[in-house]
């Protein structure tokens, strides 16, 4: 049996049943660890933090941290489109740990959730997080957000905003750079191992491919060069 615990669970179907909007976002949770020790850390805790602590509960596991891909309310919780988004200030009341940020995504995450800086460990890109003899590799990909990251373990890459099987992330709100978004692509996600699991933030054409099937499907991937993605991105 493998050591490795993960569970992607999708709003609306797997938690936050009773949540309309939950299910239109179509927003993806993680839960990632250690079965031989039962730890485990949630990725973008939102909508239903109690149920999804509980998920992990049943399966004999233990939330120690939460990994935050980047500070939009729909993946850790505050206020959008009007909307009071559950999220990691109710994890830090319930369950608490710390919140795992990038540096230049932190005092986004502060402002949108009210959790302190106390709660926060600032990282870089390449920086590890353990859990149990798991190793989750942090991957800075600025694009969607200046401090955007995507989490790497094994054969699998959980991306967040910033690629989708269909599409990636905005780059028209606040913090978002059109120009990094290309480099991120094509200089750093583009380059990972073809047998790469690819494990989205939200369900847009899917829930999870080899990147080598995506590569195929998705016309972001397949850009040849920033004057022609400025044209299609409309920059």
């Amino acid at each position: 049996m493998t050591q490795l615990y993960f569970k992607q669970l999708l709003g609306g179907r797997d938690f936050g049943l009773k949540n309309p909007f939950a299910s239109k976002m179509e927003n993806f949770i993680y839960l990632i660890g250690d079965k031989k020790t039962g730890e485990c850390v949630v990725v973008d805790p939102a909508w239903e933090v109690q149920e999804i602590v509980d998920i992990a509960q049943k399966d004999d596991m233990r939330i120690v941290g939460a990994l935050a891909t980047h500070y939009h309310p729909d993946h850790i919780g505050g206020n959008i489109f009007g909307l009071n988004i559950d999220g990691l200030s109710t994890l830090m009341k319930i369950n608490p740990c710390k919140v795992h940020a990038h540096q230049l995504e932190a005092d986004g995450v502060k402002k949108v959730t009210g959790i302190s800086d106390s709660d926060i460990c600032k990282h870089e890109s390449g920086d590890v997080v353990k859990v149990g003899d798991i190793e989750i590799e942090l991957l800075h990909t600025p694009g969607h957000t200046p401090g955007s990251m995507c989490f790497r373990l094994k054969n699998a890459l959980v991306s967040g905003d910033t690629l989708f099987l269909n599409g990636c992330g905005r780059v028209d709100l606040p913090g978002g750079n059109s120009d990094d978004m290309y480099y991120t692509l094509t200089q750093r996600l583009n380059t990972l191992p073809s047998d790469t699991i690819l494990y989205p933030g939200h369900a847009y054409g899917g829930e999870h491919a080899p990147l080598s099937d995506v590569r195929k499907t998705n016309a972001m991937l397949r850009v040849k060069d920033i004057e022609t993605w400025r044209r299609v991105r409309g920059m």
